[in-house]
Parts: C-alpha cells; sequence; structure tokens
C-alpha cells in the first residue's frame, strides 16, 4: 500500500451491519444497490455475493464509504493505490474519483456489504466555513480542511457512531428525517477531519516538531509510553493551561489526551501479543499499563475480546 498515513495495528471500530437483500430479491449479484436520499447526501448500500473483479463505480460529489462487512480489494488513482478495504475502514474520495473493485471472497455464505455516502459540496463547505470561523486550531496557520490525500482510514469509536446514526435516519419515515440527517451529516464530516488530523500528526509527528505544538506531545508519548503521563506534563509540553490543553486536543483530534495514550498502548499491546511468546502480563507492563485487570477489560472494550483471546485468533489464523 503507497499511503504511509495508514496504522492497521491501531484501534478501529466496526460500523454496525445492515440486513442483507433476500437473494431472491437482488437485482443483481455484484454490488446490488439500495438508495436512500436526503437532504445534501445520497447514501448507497451496496452488496455482493459472488466473487468478481474489475468492478468500476464512479459519483459525482465527495464521497464517504464505509465497510461493514467482507473484504474488498480497492485500486485507486488509476491504479497508484491497491489495497485490502475491511470492516472498520473507511475511504474518502473526491468528486469523479474512480474506484476499481475486486471481490476475491464474496460468495453467498460471505456477501461483502459497504456503504458510500455522497455528500454535495454545498454542504462541506458550509461545514468547514463554520469551523474555521467558530472553532480554529490550535495552530494559527493551521485551517480546517477534507484531505482527500489522507482517502484510507481506520474509524473511531466517534465516527462509527455517527456512521450507524446515519443509517439509521435514512431510513426513517417522518417530516425531521432531513434535519436529523443534517446535523448527523455535519457531525461526520467533522469526525472525518478530526481522524484525518490525528492520523496525520500520529504517522509523521516528526515531520511536524517545528510547527505543531500537538506533534511534540505525541513525540513525548511515544518515547515515554511505559512511564506514567499525566495530562500536566503534556500540557507542558505544548505551552498551555491544562484545562485549555484538554479541551483543544480534544477539539482537534475528536479524543482525549487520556483517551489517546490508551490507544497508544493499545496498539503496542496488541503489537506484543503478535509474539506468541509474549504473556498477557509482559504485554501488559510492556505497553505501560499497571494494572493486568484493567488492562484487559480496557483491550476488551475497544477489541471486542480479552488479549488471550486475541492472541489465540493470531495464532490459529482466524
Amino acid at each position: 500500500m503507497n499511503t504511509e498515513l495508514f496504522h492497521h495495528s491501531g484501534v478501529s471500530y466496526r460500523p454496525q451491519v445492515q440486513h442483507l437483500t433476500a437473494y431472491q430479491n437482488l437485482q443483481t449479484t455484484v454490488e446490488n444497490r439500495t438508495i436512500y436520499s436526503m437532504n445534501h447526501c445520497e447514501l448507497n448500500i451496496f452488496e455482493t455475493h459472488q466473487q468478481s473483479s474489475n468492478v468500476r463505480l464512479q459519483f459525482g460529489h465527495l464521497t464517504f464509504t464505509a465497510m461493514l462487512r467482507g473484504k474488498k480489494v480497492m485500486h485507486l488513482h488509476k491504479g497508484k493505490n491497491r489495497f485490502e478495504y475491511l470492516p472498520g475502514e473507511s475511504v474518502v474520495l473526491p468528486d469523479n474519483e474512480e474506484m476499481v473493485i475486486d471481490f476475491p471472497e464474496a460468495s453467498p455464505e460471505n456477501p461483502t456489504q459497504c456503504i458510500a455516502l455522497v455528500i454535495e459540496k454545498q454542504k462541506v463547505e458550509e461545514t468547514l466555513d463554520m469551523l474555521n470561523e467558530r472553532h480554529t486550531k490550535v495552530e494559527t496557520h493551521d485551517r480546517w480542511m477534507l484531505d482527500t490525500a489522507q482517502f484510507h482510514l481506520q474509524n473511531s469509536q466517534a465516527m462509527t457512531h455517527t456512521i450507524d446514526r446515519l443509517m439509521f435516519i435514512s431510513k426513517e419515515q417522518h417530516s425531521a428525517k432531513d434535519v436529523l440527517a443534517n446535523f448527523a451529516l455535519q457531525e461526520l464530516l467533522i469526525r472525518l477531519m478530526q481522524t484525518q488530523a490525528r492520523t496525520l500528526i500520529l504517522g509523521n509527528h516528526r515531520q511536524y516538531l517545528t510547527s505543531h505544538r500537538f506533534a511534540a506531545v505525541v513525540e513525548y508519548i511515544q518515547q515515554h509510553i511505559t512511564e506514567p503521563i499525566s495530562v500536566e506534563q503534556l500540557s507542558r509540553i505544548a505551552y498551555m493551561s491544562q484545562p485549555h490543553f484538554f479541551r483543544c486536543f480534544k477539539q482537534e483530534f475528536g479524543i482525549s489526551p487520556t483517551e489517546f495514550l490508551i490507544q497508544e498502548r493499545l496498539r503496542l499491546a496488541k503489537e506484543f501479543l503478535r509474539n506468541p511468546r509474549i504473556s498477557v502480563m509482559d504485554a501488559c507492563f510492556k505497553a505501560g499499563f499497571n494494572s493486568v485487570n484493567y488492562f484487559c477489560s480496557t483491550f476488551k472494550k475497544h477489541e471486542g475480546l480479552s488479549p488471550k483471546a486475541y492472541q489465540l485468533k493470531l495464532r490459529l489464523g482466524v
């Protein structure tokens, strides 16, 4: 994969799978499409029930996609970027960007399911204007923007909740549907930009050490991950008061400094657990947690299974 911004070992969250179309009601077994129209956006749910390759899709507006089940292989930017696309991940595409898609494992028993949310340019610009006027970024030279160069992302928990809410709203039938969809769409755009900002600094913090104070915070966390780290320490590194640092960090990245630290420790713990010779206790302390019980409960909360079950799953290759 050509992008350096995607961190597959991190924590990602899967949107809720949707009910599949009854097989006898499918219009096609390759990218069967169900459409829900709302003001400013159109939600498409695609299902594929057979192995296929070189399937082409293109939309006229900015498109946010999220995998719900199964696996695709995506070819973007005229074949320059090829990668597996899995549940818990999202892809952002600019206007008129063509997707070429393979379905190497799809079958009636193992279909793929993916959403494509097509968003009007007016709504994107309206959201960007609101953020840049009322909620400026921590660095004065920085502005809120949607970066389509960061096209392949792992979903944050907040982003996943918003995707689920939009899918729920799209199927409702009442007079306030478009009002609710408008709020959820705006939230999704903000969550997406926060995830991109966090991913950019996490993956390239050394490049931004002299231009972004939160890059220095990330550098410190990664260098001292096994040591006790307080928000007070991090706020001093950012040259901000503790309350102001906490508020700005969460506004910019979508999660608090404490949540970010936990996610970084979980990411490191998962790397240790890939080694079958390392015990859960060793992975716990090597990743900077100071309580095995807390580590196990936090790991299960984020990953959906215990550290031991995660290690066993890796060992069995499932």
